[in-house]
């Protein structure tokens, strides 16, 4: 299934990808963070396209977050339920293996969600919306975030290219695959730098920043872009109206802390839940229209 929410206006993608990242970064309510990571997860597995790298990325982080959970009893010991001791003496406390485990959680729906991001912001988007408020840090975060998968696809090109000339990193003793190595970073880091001046000479022989140039956008804002946004802002606010009234609230030190389930909170949990996945439920959508469409043909 083709995503349909990246048809969508810049604003209601960039606005959605804000809200779901903020409160991802500043919320460690765990039912939030069970939401957020989640709805992360699904939709990832609805891009196709990322769902491999999802998969290895997850293969090599799963360990790397485990370590963080155990790592902060080993640095942190407030809490006021102790299980046992250190050799030190320090003691191992419950809240600071769940707190841990809270930051490796949001570290990994934080890296998914920003997969997301990437993948559906693309850069003619980041421009649109931002090219004439900051030009030149637009062009910058855009050259940026397209910089890595550009530089991974050149590095095997380049690496297929050496290898051919058996001069490649796997090729060779210690010392020459050292230095074949070298070659390809070097080889790697003149690229890097010729088509970034390349870039930035190309968007100024078009005039990009100046005052008064006009500039060509697919872009439309359009009926079913405001039924969308009304939807968010609905939810978003419900939303915000709980934390207000505390449903977010969590603490982790001196002891676990946290709102409970009362048929108020509940409902916020469900409001953000449908926020989260509204990406999922207009693909879902689009997909239910376009085979009603194509079965009355």
């Amino acid at each position: 299934m083709d995503d349909s929410f990246s048809t969508y206006h810049p604003i209601i993608n960039f606005g959605y990808f804000l809200v779901v990242l903020l409160f991802s970064m500043f919320f460690n309510h765990p039912v939030f963070l069970l939401i957020s990571l989640i709805s992360s997860v699904f939709y990832a597995l609805v891009l196709k396209h990322i769902r491999r790298s999802l998969e290895l990325n997850l293969l090599y982080m799963l360990p790397i977050l485990l370590l963080i959970a155990l790592m902060n009893p080993l640095f942190s010991h407030g809490g006021v339920t102790i299980i046992g001791y250190w050799w030190t003496g320090n003691p191992i406390t419950l809240e600071s293996i769940v707190y841990g485990a809270v930051m490796a959680i949001m570290f990994i729906e934080v890296i998914i969600w920003f997969a997301c991001y990437n993948t559906i912001m693309t850069s003619d988007k980041f421009i649109y919306l931002f090219g004439r408020i900051i030009p030149a840090l637009s062009l910058v975060f855009s050259m940026v975030l397209r910089f890595v998968p550009k530089f991974q696809n050149h590095l095997k090109i380049v690496s297929n290219g050496q290898r051919c000339i058996g001069r490649d990193a796997s090729t060779g003793n210690f010392f020459q695959r050292a230095r074949h190595g070298i070659t390809i970073l070097s080889i790697m880091v003149t690229w890097a730098l010729e088509n970034a001046i390349e870039t930035s000479d190309s968007m100024v022989a078009r005039g990009y920043g100046l005052k008064g140039r006009t500039s060509f956008s697919i872009f439309r804002f359009d009926s079913r872009d405001v039924v969308v946004f009304s939807i968010m802002v609905i939810l978003l606010s419900y939303t915000c109206v709980g934390i207000g009234f505390g449903c977010a609230y969590a603490s982790y030190n001196p002891a676990i802390k946290y709102c409970g389930f009362t048929g108020y909170s509940i409902s916020v949990y469900l409001t953000w839940f449908g926020f989260c996945l509204l990406p999922i439920f207009i693909d879902g959508y689009e997909e239910l229209k376009w085979r009603h469409l194509r079965s009355e043909i």
